[in-house]
């Protein structure tokens, strides 16, 4: 089967959209499909054999957060043009509503078309605005997907319809039997936290906050931070006790990342909302890292209401240190909750989820007819002119 995915958001920039389209490309691939990706992205930088460019993104604000997607008439024309060129068997849309890639997807097609939901967000009336101009994206969807019980929530509530709940997946094999970074854990006990440093919401500031109680009981203790932001910045901000249990390593690569799960003793995931699943928490225990997280619905449902790992009550910088301070003086629970949390997160191996997205497309794809670009009467036919599509944009 040939497939079409589309990554709404930069394929260079860390997110877990990003992860799952990645992921789910790669597991499709070992399965025997053929698979294209479109995603924004500069065309300077290089990029997997089955990722195509649609073009430079620009930093938005949506759904709490910055997100760098791409839109516009160059954008428009590289989306139909692959089209074009994929003759894919269907076209598998992520977020099909962002302001990017993926609503001109649905837009410029025709045929089997698969949308999946990741994000849970609230009802506005940004939203009730935006519901004519959905349904003209949604129209052409065949069939739906939701990760997580949020993100159903929220097809349902603002645009009506149902979804198929399929979680993300993880890639287990990626995960543990690798070295510990440099140093690390050392002497006393590690925490690690990973998620964009200036983001309120990633939790970074409640997880800082609870830190001298838990150096208060365990002077050792040391947190190891990774991800986007201006550490510089951040850095100064702290005092200077505090700066000196943290260390920064900024954008980290995949591999870095495996490395640092096993450095810690703790996973710690401090999110204040807006999150509909939890990828980095399977990560996390599929690394044999216990996974401390804050009791936010999404996270509840991954550590498998508790027993695949320990919660605290979300944005309580004090319960924070108390659950973290029974986990690091009770080694027992600790190796109870790494074999817990490798369990759970067996149960979402990319293997077996892949297959649950292939039994989806199989639905779709009965009569045989194949994904087509549809430039007639489409709203997307106002952003870009056929007669300039065969010139290099």
């Amino acid at each position: 089967m040939r497939v079409g995915l589309v990554c709404p958001y930069d394929w260079s920039a860390p997110g877990g959209v990003q992860a799952h389209v990645r992921d789910l490309a790669v597991a499709l691939q070992r399965l025997g499909h053929e698979v294209s990706v479109l995603a924004p992205c500069d065309d300077d930088i290089e990029l997997p054999p089955y990722v195509v460019s649609a073009g430079r993104a620009v930093t938005l604000s949506y759904n709490g957060s910055k997100a760098k997607v791409a839109f516009g008439p160059v954008t428009t024309r590289r989306v139909r043009r692959w089209l074009r060129n994929g003759r894919f068997d269907v076209l598998h849309v992520h977020e099909p509503l962002s302001p990017s890639v993926s609503i001109l997807s649905c837009w410029s097609a025709r045929g089997p078309v698969v949308a999946t939901w990741h994000s849970s967000m609230q009802r506005s009336r940004a939203l009730a605005a935006m519901y004519p101009l959905a349904q003209t994206a949604l129209e052409k969807v065949s069939a739906r997907i939701a990760v997580s019980e949020a993100a159903r929530q929220t097809l349902v509530e603002h645009m009506g319809g149902d979804a198929v709940l399929i979680p993300n997946g993880v890639d287990c094999s990626a995960f543990g039997g690798v070295d510990p970074l440099p140093g690390w854990p050392g002497e006393g006990h590690a925490l690690f936290f990973i998620g964009r440093i200036d983001e309120p919401r990633k939790g970074l500031p409640v997880l800082l906050e609870a830190l001298p109680a838990i150096a208060a009981r365990h002077p050792g203790v040391r947190l190891l931070v990774a991800g986007p932001g201006d550490v510089e910045e951040f850095r100064e901000s702290l005092s200077p006790d505090l700066a000196s249990r943290v260390e920064f390593l900024g954008l980290v690569t995949e591999d870095v990342k495996a490395r640092a799960f096993v450095s810690a003793e703790v996973y710690v995931a401090p999110n204040t909302g807006g999150e509909s699943f939890g990828i980095v928490l399977l990560e996390a225990m599929a690394s044999g890292t216990p996974v401390l997280a804050s009791d936010i619905e999404a996270f509840r449902r991954v550590v498998d209401g508790g027993r695949a790992g320990a919660t605290f009550v979300n944005e309580d910088p004090a319960d924070l240190a108390r659950v973290a301070i029974a986990l690091l003086d009770d080694a027992e629970e600790r190796a109870r909750l790494s074999r817990e949390g490798l369990r759970r997160a067996r149960e979402f191996d990319w293997e077996t989820v892949a297959k649950r997205v292939v039994e989806v497309y199989d639905a779709v794809t009965v009569t045989g007819e194949r994904v087509t670009e549809d430039f007639r009467g489409q709203l997307v036919g106002r952003l870009s002119r056929p007669d300039r599509d065969d010139r290099g944009e």
